[in-house]
């Protein structure tokens, strides 16, 4: 199998390169079931990318001989705590730490310095602690597929950039996705307004490590993840 994509310029993480959910998730799409991405340096913004199968049942994904990311179909082991509410992640999303001073103000998915609805707008922030942060998520209708569900690659963005937050807590330092293992549990749609949460998994050096879901207003789960990240040099 080989194949080519193109990560575009809205979806960027730090301004010159692709948001890293995102990118995971053009890689999954390969695959079926959960699946493990793991990046390996910064995905490149409107370059095409090359795609090849792995003897290994994965796919990895390289720009000329650069090795960008790899992907396995893995089964995800997660214990996902009940979803909050959407009116406590409404309420969330007011302590949300990033208004202001945010690292990568222009993120797709956390990045306040967007215009109004080219990103996800997803700003999580603590129900009660720093145990669990939420937001509430309602998708553009760009965003979708034909049939009305949000597409597989906005589902691994949405579930991103709030692992950040659960793992670094108050005081967010520069650091960028390493590795996510998702799993989508059923079709996400795009005409109500969601629950996205995520809590802390523990810190390991300069490795944070997070869990997140997406949730429907009733609370069923329909995609959850695990996030590893990587504490920038200072």
């Amino acid at each position: 199998m080989d194949a080519h994509v193109t990560i575009p310029s809205r979806f960027n993480g730090p301004p010159d390169s692709g948001n890293g959910g995102y990118s995971c998730g053009v890689l999954a799409a390969f695959l079926k079931g959960a699946a493990r991405v793991r990046l390996q340096l910064p995905p490149p913004l409107d370059v095409p990318l090359d795609v090849h199968a792995n003897a290994d049942g994965g796919v990895s994904m390289a720009d000329g001989d650069r090795l960008v990311g790899t992907a396995v179909p893995a089964p995800l082991e997660l214990e996902v705590p009940p979803a909050p509410t959407l009116a406590e992640a409404e309420d969330a999303r007011h302590r949300y730490p990033c208004y202001t001073g945010h690292v990568f103000p222009t993120c797709f998915v956390c990045g306040p310095g967007r215009p109004e609805g080219d990103g996800l707008e997803l700003y999580p922030g603590p129900v009660r602690d720093w145990s669990l942060l939420a937001c509430p998520w309602r998708p553009r209708s760009d965003l979708l597929d034909s049939a009305g569900f949000v597409r597989p690659e906005i589902v691994w963005s949405a579930l991103d950039c709030p692992g950040y937050f659960a793992c670094l807590g108050e005081r967010p330092e520069p650091a960028v996705l390493g590795e996510l293992h998702a799993e989508r549990l059923a079709a996400v749609p795009g005409d109500r307004t969601l629950v996205v949460y995520a809590w802390p998994l523990g810190r390991d050096g300069r490795k944070c490590y997070a869990g997140s879901a997406i949730a429907d207003p009733g609370g069923e789960v329909l995609a959850r993840a695990r996030s590893t990240w990587i504490l920038l040099r200072k």
